[in-house]
């Protein structure tokens, strides 16, 4: 995946001092870039039965609702708080720098539905695993989380033990 992060632009001491900011706008303007990306991401679904894409917001909106076309799956937005218009179920958890909140409709995922979560970037996994909540505590059966960008020195896999959990480009800064 080194032509992927080539066209990744890191930005330093983004959103505050000492953060490095990977930002995808530079992958996601190239046309091959882009297809690339989401080619990749379908075949490392192999032929896992997965009946909803999660994407989160907001740049795991434009990964996961290409998937969910490809995989013949539905698309489920994850949304920050007061998006959403019906009945919702929501969780706030840390960010590695601050806290948040997140909401999905109540009946965006049924019992034994299973479920492939996907996002721009594995940090800390503090996003990611609320999302795992929100799923599992609708009945849904997460079946893997997958991610563009990966942050190793954050160990934000460590969340997932026993969870498949893949990623494109990882960095170890």
């Amino acid at each position: 995946m080194e032509h992927l992060r080539k066209l990744v632009r890191e930005v330093p001491d983004f959103p505050k001092p000492g953060i490095n900011f990977y930002d995808i706008t530079t992958l996601l303007k190239d046309p091959v870039g882009l297809k690339q990306t989401i080619d990749a991401l379908f075949e490392q679904c192999g032929d896992e039965k997965i009946d909803t894409v999660i994407g989160v917001e907001s740049r795991g909106f434009i990964f996961a609702t290409p998937l969910a076309y490809k995989l013949g799956a539905g698309f489920v937005p994850v949304r920050k708080p007061k998006k959403l218009p019906a009945e919702k179920v929501s969780v706030s958890y840390d960010l590695e720098y601050g806290q948040d909140t997140l909401e999905m409709h109540k009946d965006a995922v049924g019992e034994g539905h299973r479920v492939l979560i996907v996002d721009d970037l594995l940090a800390t996994g503090g996003t990611a695993k609320a999302v795992v909540d929100l799923v599992e505590g609708l009945g849904g059966i997460v079946v893997g989380l997958l991610f563009v960008v990966e942050l190793d020195v954050l160990n934000g896999r460590q969340k997932f033990n026993g969870y498949n959990v893949k990623s494109l480009i990882n960095y170890d800064s």
